[in-house]
């Protein structure tokens, strides 16, 4: 196949999107490098090792690529140009190096803001109102590589860190399609990002779904649905069970001590300010308990 040779990097369905884009156009795409699904966790979204199949694109699984086995294999590729797109490991300037026209990265926010990993879902978290997909040049920093191109969709204040994902994909593709033939040529244009502006997230693992109920009815809210089906979900413990929140709805005009039950049906629980109707629930680990009005759930101690 003519053209640069594009070595892709990516997971996820941002980067099936973007990787079925380039396959579409014709581009030479010369191998994905993307991880194995792993087990444990649910995989609601196409990645693109279903697009490069369908191509016979090669597909490598490794572990890292930094070794001196896949700096030797990589090199062995020949890239020109190197696209990483929801690649969830960092991948080494002496990796990015190899390719001559650079390597550019496909990120999930509207960068400066939200460097990281999962940013829609903190965004979500926030109560961000506005989220996007940026282009960028990968430096050593994550995320902090000089922006090609962004565009951003405004989000509702209901909606789910999913509903929030579907709504920001397509930003993803329409970039890159703007994109690809200067980033082919080496003539794509470069603004270097204002670091004073910048914030940075790490990854969310389960256990940051604990509900603090000394925080705002507001603020819980944002956190289940910012972690609501199919990530994790929000929870609470009470005794030796876990109640799983899937769903809340803010409660106008009720109070009480942070975590306390106001009433068992419909299940109403106080926060630091305000209080949530628990819509849809789960226990888990455990029989329900008898909850009781009066009765107060747990919140983490201080950090």
């Amino acid at each position: 196949m003519a053209g640069p040779r594009i070595l892709f990097f990516g997971y996820s369905e941002v980067g099936y999107e973007c990787l079925k884009l380039l396959l579409e156009r014709g581009d030479n795409v010369v191998a994905l490098i993307t991880h194995e699904d792993n087990p444990s966790e649910k995989i609601w979204f196409k990645t693109p090792a279903v697009a490069a199949a369908e191509r016979a694109v090669p597909i490598h699984t490794p572990q890292k690529v930094g070794t001196p086995e896949w700096l030797e294999r990589i090199e062995a590729l020949r890239p020109d140009l190197i696209l990483s797109v929801y690649y969830r490991n960092m991948i080494s300037s002496r990796v990015l190096a190899l390719a001559p026209l650079g390597a550019f990265n496909m990120h999930g926010s509207l960068l400066p803001k939200y460097r990281g990993r999962a940013p829609i879902n903190w965004a979500v978290l926030h109560g961000e109102r506005r989220i996007g997909m940026t282009l960028h040049r990968m430096v050593r920093e994550p995320d902090a590589g000089a922006i090609v191109d962004q565009e951003g969709v405004e989000i509702g204040p209901r909606d789910t860190a999913e509903q929030a994902f579907r709504k920001v994909l397509p930003c993803a593709t329409r970039v890159l399609a703007r994109q690809i033939d200067a980033l082919l040529a080496g003539t794509a244009v470069e603004t270097p990002q204002d670091p004073a502006e910048a914030t940075y997230f790490s990854g969310r693992k389960p256990e940051d779904g604990r509900i603090d109920w000394t925080r705002t009815a507001t603020e819980i809210f944002n956190l289940i649905r910012a972690v609501t089906d199919p990530y994790p979900g929000a929870f609470s413990d009470w005794g030796g069970a876990r109640l799983m929140v899937w769903w809340a709805e803010p409660v106008d005009g009720r109070s009480g001590v942070p975590g306390e039950i106001l009433s068992v049906a419909p299940l109403v629980v106080a926060a630091g300010g305000g209080a949530l109707e628990l819509t849809r629930v789960e226990w888990r680990g455990g029989p329900p308990p008898a909850l009781v009005a009066g009765q107060v759930f747990p919140s983490p101690p201080p950090a």
